[in-house]
């Protein structure tokens, strides 16, 4: 109610002989994106509600359809952030290295520490907002970015077949699946309470399921 008397208040310009209050504050977009961000990551994109958003963002309703449409349109925004801020840790970690199996290997080692570090939710955005999800658009969504970031790792490791860095009879397909499933076990290993040194045993642990390297093939080793 103070608040809808606030926006009325806004909207309609002050009143007469009221002494002036200066330069209203003016909407920090930026914030309010990485609020709204903050809140689907951890309650997932069906828990959240328009209400929590908008007390999240300091906002109103009208302010946040204005600024940013719906909140499946929101949402859509909120993963392009994520992914160019949060979660670019396992891209980076990728490409930071010249074999597939170094890249994945330094992937799963720094998203054990990322997706534990203190100060926003644990795990995996991607992963965690598809729980439960019964909007359809939002789960092909969020769907077709998972099966992207595997048909990703798939080129990576045939690429490293092609080169000789793994042997001729790898499974790339498998392979690529097999990260997937280890980088999503851990997001969710994550938000049940597992440490980044337990995170960190598991990615050790996966990575000797990938074959040997071909006889004098150049292999890269990953810092510790």
């Amino acid at each position: 109610m103070v608040e809808k008397h606030a926006d009325k208040q806004q909207a309609d310009g002050p009143r007469a002989g009221s002494k002036p209050r200066g330069r209203p504050r003016s909407f920090d977009r930026a914030t309010a994106l990485e609020k709204a961000l903050q809140i689907f990551w951890e309650r997932g994109y069906e828990a959240t509600s328009v209400s929590d958003l908008t007390r999240a963002m300091g906002i109103g309703p009208p302010s946040l359809y204005a600024a940013f449409g719906d909140k499946r349109s929101l949402f859509a925004e909120v993963l392009v952030e994520y992914g160019r801020t949060h979660g670019s840790v396992a891209g980076r970690a990728l490409e930071a290295e010249t074999t597939a199996r170094a890249g994945f290997e330094r992937m799963l080692r720094e998203v054990a520490t990322a997706f534990t570090e203190p100060g926003h939710p644990h795990g995996c955005l991607v992963i965690h907002a598809a729980t439960n999800c019964t909007n359809s658009e939002v789960e092909e969504s969020l769907r077709a970015q998972r099966n992207a970031n595997v048909a990703d790792f798939e080129r990576r490791i045939r690429a490293d077949i092609a080169a000789g860095h793994l042997p001729p009879d790898a499974d790339a397909r498998v392979l690529a699946r097999h990260v997937a499933a280890v980088f999503q076990g851990m997001s969710q290993q994550a938000r049940d309470g597992a440490s980044a040194e337990e995170l960190e045993q598991v990615a050790q642990l996966a990575m000797r399921a990938w074959p040997s390297a071909p006889a004098g093939a150049r292999t890269e080793s990953v810092p510790g």
